[in-house]
Formats: structure tokens, sequence, C-alpha cells
């Protein structure tokens, strides 16, 4: 199995950028397929961006096009999120998860999940 740890969460104001790193202990990194999610006050988790194993396909939610970038370094077992031009509803706590599959994007895909980073962003 993996283990996961998040960390970069903070607060920023709306238009700023934070990078949100997840360190991967355990087996090899580059087995599992990476996401990224979220959940917001008062709603359920939901997808913001995952990112095959070798780093080659990405995908993104809608909500994150164009603002948020996932990367991976398979040799320093840690997978990245750029985040940029944030919003005020861009708020919550973000969690990686490490699935078996090459590219997952529900939850339900992931098998490994980290403890979350909380993201705050004012307006």
């Amino acid at each position: 199995q993996v283990q996961l740890v998040e960390s970069g969460g903070g607060l920023v104001q709306a238009g700023g950028s934070l990078r949100l790193s997840c360190a991967a202990s355990g087996r090899t990194f580059g087995d599992y397929g990476m996401g990224w999610f979220r959940r917001a006050p008062g709603k359920e988790r939901e997808f913001a961006a995952a990112i095959s194993r070798s780093g080659a396909r990405t995908s993104y939610a809608d909500s994150v096009k164009g603002r948020f970038t996932i990367s991976r370094d398979n040799a320093k077992n840690t997978m990245y999120l750029q985040m940029s031009s944030l919003k005020p509803e861009d708020t919550a706590v973000y969690y990686c998860a490490a699935t078996m599959r090459v590219l997952g994007l529900s939850p339900s895909d992931y098998d490994y999940w980290g403890q979350g980073t909380q993201v705050t962003v004012s307006s």
C-alpha cells in the first residue's frame, strides 16, 4: 500500500496562487494513478484533477480547467497541484489520492487517501 501526505495549503486572496504537494511513501509511486479531490463546507467530495502513472495523461474538472495544473515527479515520489487565479469558491479541504487504475476520475476509483490540506481563498 501507499501512504500519502498533503502540504502547501493556506490562506490566499482571490486571484492568488498556491501549490499543493502530495508526498507518497510505501509501494512504488509510479505504480499508481493519482488524483486531487476537494470538499467544500457542506458539500460532497468532488474531483479536481487526475494524472496517469507516467504523467502523460491528465484530466481536470471543468471548474478548475485552465487555472489548475497537476503534475508529478516519480523520482521524488511527489505529486503537485499548481493553483492559479484562485476564487473564493475554491475554498475547500484538498485531498490527494492514489489508484491502481491508470487514471481515475471518481472517488470510488481510488484506494488510498491523504488526510487533506485546507485551502481558503478570501474575497
